[in-house]
């Protein structure tokens, strides 16, 4: 019976584990289980399975792997069988009870262990074939063969049947994989496999694209537990409005999962006491009077304390938590050893002043510091660029007022720009302003900042005359 053997959730989490998939990839959805979709992972065998030819097959692999590879999925000398998959969507898979038990110490239990009971057939609905053939191959060929649409259903028969190194490899392929479009499916994921590296990596995006991860597609399917640690996070970098936003649209997918109409009464009948989580008491007073007040999310009671919290002297105890959050403090990696002006420098005529950066470890880019006006104060139109390969990953146009200082003066994109490890990126800025400014010198090739190493060089793009050894660009913003 499969259900005496050890799993990591149950059934009905399994098929949310499944659905949740799906979330990482929008643009690709998971694939129903066909034979067309069985039959791709079985060319992907070193040989041919099932049509062996001749007595003497062994003596064509010169290696104990290729031999055993020979035996994936293949019906030869096969002393078990599997049929895996949801009803209606099962496929039945050979195996060697001997291969399985070296590879796994589930599959050792059931078939050696004091509790085994030796039957030939054995029903697993909660896994995915392609997933469970993904886990046979590695068994078998020590191969990991892991695509998008698959991993997190691959990581789950990993853990259920404690195949370790196959679970490190999908959390690496996830963490690679990891953006501020996936990271809250992934956050509730890796808390149910018990994944704490992968849970930092997650909470490192959430916390710096708090906003486009609160606005994207997958907040909506992660479950209570997840939202509320989401909402109780104090380095949470978003407007509490855009908390609010998010809260509410979970709310209205959970009532449509309850079958519930999505009023206002029902959403805030879903949300429970994970609403006292939203920071209403710490948004300004013009954003909850034209918002929150007039939404309905609050009763009455709660709308005229909170307006007492804004304008009393003496304020009423709320259940809200009151104080802003902490949010993220930014650092700056500062590339100039010194700056200087000239008669003659810094000019902008619409030309462009760029240079590349790769970085040891992923951070995320808020924006750059600028140089300003060397003439007395000036404000300057900036039309800031992150690039990679010649991709646009963030684009603004700002303005900013210049005191005449030789400070550097900072500049934001919309949304910060998520950056990963040992690749070149291109930052951009085209001024318009004040003919003059003042420009960096004395460059450095690498620069550390905290735990994060930055290494610099010149970029094609420059047309102003920034490289690495001078220039505009003096900083970079970033998170961390």
């Amino acid at each position: 019976n499969v259900s005496r053997w050890p799993v990591c959730v149950t059934v009905t989490t399994r098929l949310r584990v499944i659905k949740m998939a799906a979330e990482l990839y929008p643009a690709k959805k998971l694939p129903p289980v066909t034979a067309s979709a069985v039959q791709q992972y079985q060319q992907q065998n070193i040989s041919n399975n099932n049509t062996i030819q001749g007595c003497n097959w062994q003596g064509l692999y010169p290696t104990i792997r290729e031999r055993n590879a020979v035996m994936f999925n293949n019906e030869l000398m096969a002393d078990v069988h599997f049929v895996v998959g949801p009803p209606g969507g099962t496929q039945r898979v050979p195996g060697h009870k001997y291969v399985l038990a070296v590879g796994s110490s589930v599959f050792h239990a059931m078939f050696y262990g004091e509790l085994a009971e030796g039957e030939d057939e054995i029903r697993i609905p909660d896994v995915e074939p392609p997933s469970f053939l993904a886990m046979l191959k590695y068994i078998y060929c020590d191969e990991i063969d892991l695509c998008a649409d698959t991993v997190l259903a691959t990581l789950y028969a990993a853990k259920k049947y404690i195949v370790p190194h196959l679970a490190r490899a999908c959390v690496t392929f996830l963490e690679t994989s990891l953006s501020a479009r996936n990271a809250c499916v992934l956050l509730s994921q890796s808390c149910l496999f018990e994944e704490p590296d992968l849970t930092q990596r997650c909470w490192e995006v959430i916390d710096a694209q708090a906003e486009l991860a609160l606005r994207s597609e997958g907040f909506c399917d992660i479950d209570s537990q997840t939202l509320e640690s989401i909402l109780r996070r104090e380095t949470l970098n978003a407007k509490e409005t855009v908390v609010l936003e998010a809260a509410l649209n979970w709310a209205e997918a959970e009532c449509h999962r309850q079958e519930l109409q999505p009023t206002m009464e029902n959403k805030r009948l879903v949300l429970g006491k994970a609403v006292y989580l939203i920071r209403i008491p710490a948004m300004s007073l013009d954003d909850f009077a034209n918002g929150v007040a007039q939404s309905g999310v609050l009763t009455l009671n709660e709308t005229n304390d909170i307006f007492l919290w804004f304008t009393a002297a003496r304020k009423p105890e709320l259940p809200f938590v009151c104080n802003p959050r902490k949010g993220l403090t930014p650092q700056k990696c500062h590339r100039f050893q010194s700056c200087a002006y000239r008669s003659n420098q810094w000019r902008y005529r619409g030309r462009c002043d760029s240079i590349q950066f790769a970085v040891d470890k992923r951070v995320f880019i808020a924006g750059f510091g600028l140089y300003g006006s060397s003439c007395g104060s000036a404000e300057y139109q900036a039309k800031i660029e992150l690039k990679r390969q010649g991709v646009t990953l963030g684009l603004a146009v700002i303005k900013y007022f210049s005191d005449g200082s030789s400070s550097t003066f900072p500049v934001f994109f919309e949304y910060p720009v998520q950056v990963e490890p040992d690749t070149f990126y291109t930052a951009s800025v085209v001024l318009d302003g004040n003919e003059l400014s003042y420009f960096g010198q004395e460059g450095m090739t690498e620069v550390q900042c905290g735990k994060v190493t930055f290494q610099f060089q010149c970029s094609s793009d420059s047309t102003n005359g920034t490289g690495v050894q001078g220039g505009q660009i003096p900083e970079l913003i970033f998170y961390a």
